[in-house]
């Protein structure tokens, strides 16, 4: 059952929307007894809603520096994580980090799921675009909006994506493919030239970045995003690459970085996340889960973050974090 946002070329539709209908309904459970039809019936007015909501709605809030909250939700029949993925606006692989255990395909009715729906920012200047390839995520500092994020599709081995500084050179209403040398000699059955249109990998919007041959984009295959399948550009759902169209001006500055974990503070409390590593995220594809990789010795990586907050590490949390790598905030100061 695909949620879909509304999200139209042109503008219409929100892609920040987050199914409050449905999360408002399964928060009354709290309150008393909701049956599953109550929420079914919520979900399926949102349905008819969705093209209706302000695509410009504020974003998560950023307290210190972590945006957004923790959130869950709970399974109907015909879900898949990919359909919950895509309604969250989240990636797959980090629903599936973040809900070990749980088959994507077959997650059964009734199984409450973390949403990882609060980030810790990247340790980068907040202004313009920030990506980080290591959690498949992108957040983009608004001038006059606020902090906006987005699920990535990035490259696989192979085809990784330049770390570094760049800006947005141009953008583009309906991209025109021109597949590489070797995506050709991949597949001699390609044309030399794929016009816009339906059948087009660029999808419907790109933001070409200073870097040749590398570029933001839409899809015409949205599973892919939240995961490490590309040859080396970004891709965004189509509903989340059309609102950076509109929002997003040439010039706008651009770092690429590679952080599996990361520190941040909100209201007095250290926060870590700490994500899988390149090659758990391949073992998540391949296998459903990812094996437990040899733990770095983060000693003096958290001793540095805490400062004069020594004394209150809990490192019972920090062990667990590290082991378990859930890619979503964990507080480790008491």
């Amino acid at each position: 059952m695909l949620r879909r946002f509304g999200a139209t070329k042109g503008g219409s539709g929100d892609p920040r929307g987050r199914w409050v209908s449905r999360r408002a309904a399964m928060g009354t459970l709290a309150g008393g007894v909701v049956s599953l039809a109550l929420l079914r019936a919520a979900v399926a007015q949102e349905t008819t809603t969705a093209a209706l909501t302000d695509h410009d709605a504020t974003p998560p809030s950023l307290v210190g520096d972590i945006q957004g909250e923790m959130a869950s939700t709970l399974t109907f029949a015909n879900d898949t994580l990919l359909d919950i993925a895509r309604a969250e606006d989240l990636g797959l692989v980090e629903l599936m980090a973040a809900n070990p255990g749980v088959d994507p395909w077959y997650p059964g009715v009734n199984v409450n799921l973390v949403l990882p729906t609060a980030h810790i920012v990247p340790d980068a200047p907040r202004t313009g675009i920030i990506v980080n390839l290591a959690e498949l995520r992108l957040y983009y500092f608004h001038p006059e909006k606020g902090l906006f994020s987005f699920p990535l599709g990035v490259g696989k081995d192979g085809f990784g994506t330049p770390l570094g500084q760049t800006k947005i050179v141009r953008k583009v209403d309906g991209p025109t493919w021109y597949p590489t040398e070797g995506k050709l000699a991949e597949d001699p059955t390609l044309p030399k030239v794929v016009p816009p249109g339906p059948d087009n990998p660029l999808g419907e919007f790109a933001l070409y970045l200073g870097w040749p041959t590398y570029l933001i984009h839409g899809t015409h295959k949205p599973y892919g995003v939240g995961r490490r399948v590309s040859r080396g550009c970004i891709r965004m759902f189509p509903e989340d690459i059309a609102w950076m169209y509109e929002n997003v001006a040439v010039g706008t500055p651009v770092v690429t970085v590679a952080q599996s974990v990361k520190f941040g503070r909100r209201n007095g409390v250290l926060y870590l996340e700490v994500h899988p590593t390149l090659e758990q995220i391949d073992q998540i594809e391949d296998e459903g889960a990812f094996k437990p990789a040899p733990i770095p010795d983060y000693t003096d990586m958290v001793l540095l973050a805490a400062g004069e907050q020594i004394e209150r590490i809990d490192w019972r949390a920090v062990d667990r974090a590290f082991a378990e790598r859930r890619g979503y905030p964990i507080a480790i100061t008491r």
